[in-house]
């Protein structure tokens, strides 16, 4: 398929290895419509495109996200970390290391925008549709699970949940490791394009413009599978391991390398990094700039990193800031949802363990004084659609019920504004 660039540049500088005759094919005879992945990478894009830059956290619940939301975030950031460790289809508390069912990530996207809908549902039916509550959600696809047939699907699946971006690294999937884990093994650079190319095929098959992200991790990585990608000669050490990879130089040179590799392919690049280092930042971001004007790029302003070891109070208030200055226009917390679930918890039941009842009312008393800011969630009951649910009530008893939910319930004689 030629590149083409449509009046608002969306294709413009992609590269698609296929032809329209092939992805018409792949088709088959009945369409099927992803309205939210529609919305959701339409969004997203243009957010990318008038935005300084677009700053996510992860959302590890549907609660998480639609507080996030509600307190002002544009978009929000799915973590295949946070989904391994507390977040899969297998019930199971695993590593950032592929382990996990790959349905998961679909499966938390899904519940993400189910729970969007519901608070979307709630304020329209109480008459307040001031705020977009379908947040476009980028969503990790890890290495694929696979070659580039999975990742095929993989797209597939995470767009019929409805996200509104996906981003594939470059590592191999059966050794995939968090970026900032040792031990983690790339796949060759021409391997890489292709599964980007197949996860481009999907949404172009879906009929959705979703954003893709490429991700390298060889800034760290020490091991490839192969050897015989000339694109990957210049890193290579000439030595093997005992598993039969072979060993490269890591660093940013090899990180710049796989970056303008990726560039044609994606609509952002990123390159995972194990500091907060601007000038680090800054060096990829010329780089990749020199032969791709303009890319748009991608920043992990990653919980991994002891941001206060390396930057002081100024610097990481400027931060953000300064990168999206060099481009980096999609900026995220990848695990926010997970420390700020376990902080808060821990802070509550230690105080609980200690002070009993008057810890949990101090938790009460900061949600009610958050209220005069737009936080609702201290009445749980319509938090979750219990008024929503009696406006049916009353729809299909024509408005006669008797057994409506919220009426005569201690939230509505207790938490009255």
């Amino acid at each position: 398929m030629a590149t083409n660039g449509k009046a608002n540049g969306r294709w413009a500088g992609i590269e698609r290895p296929y032809t329209k005759d092939e992805v018409e094919r792949l088709r088959g005879t009945v369409h099927v419509e992803h309205t939210l992945a529609r919305l959701g990478s339409e969004r997203l894009w243009e957010l990318l495109q008038t935005d300084d830059y677009v700053p996510t956290l992860g959302a590890l619940t549907g609660g998480q996200a639609v507080q996030m939301v509600k307190a002002g975030l544009k978009a929000i950031y799915l973590s295949g970390w946070q989904v391994a460790a507390d977040a899969n289809l297998a019930g199971q508390t695993y590593p950032d290391q592929s382990l996990y069912p790959s349905n998961s990530g679909p499966a938390l996207v899904r519940r993400l925008n189910n729970a969007l809908l519901r608070a979307d549902q709630i304020h329209a039916a109480e008459g307040d549709t001031d705020t977009y509550w379908l947040a476009p959600i980028v969503a990790d696809a890890e290495a694929g699970f696979g070659g580039p047939l999975n990742a095929f699907e993989m797209m597939k699946a995470f767009i019929e949940a409805g996200a509104a971006g996906v981003h594939f690294e470059d590592q191999l999937s059966s050794e995939k490791k968090c970026g900032h884990l040792g031990g983690k093994v790339l796949v060759p650079t021409g391997h890489f394009l292709r599964t980007l190319s197949a996860a481009r095929l999907a949404a172009d098959v879906c009929g959705v413009p979703t954003v893709l992200v490429a991700r390298t991790d060889a800034l760290s990585a020490t091991l490839v599978t192969s050897d015989s990608d000339p694109a990957d000669e210049p890193f290579l050490t000439g030595e093997r391991t005992a598993e039969g990879f072979f060993r490269v130089h890591e660093g940013l040179e090899a990180a710049i390398a796989r970056g303008r590799a990726a560039a044609p392919y994606a609509d952002l690049v990123w390159f995972e990094t194990s500091t907060p280092d601007l000038g680090e930042a800054r060096e990829f971001a010329q780089a990749v700039h020199e032969e791709f004007p303009g890319k748009l790029l991608a920043y992990n302003c990653s919980p991994s990193f002891n941001w206060r070891a390396h930057l002081d109070d100024s610097q990481i208030a400027s931060f953000q800031e300064d990168l999206a200055e060099l481009g980096y226009r999609f900026q995220f917390v990848t695990l926010a949802g997970f420390h700020s679930l376990n902080a808060a918890m821990f802070e509550l039941a230690r105080g609980y363990a200690r002070d009993g009842m008057s810890a949990y009312v101090r938790l009460q008393e900061g949600e009610l004084a958050l209220e005069e800011d737009g936080y609702s969630a201290t009445k749980h009951q319509r938090e979750a659609g219990a008024g929503y649910f009696d406006a049916v009530a009353r729809a299909v008893s024509g408005g006669l019920s008797s057994t409506l939910a919220l009426e005569g319930s201690t939230e509505a004689a207790q938490f009255r504004t």
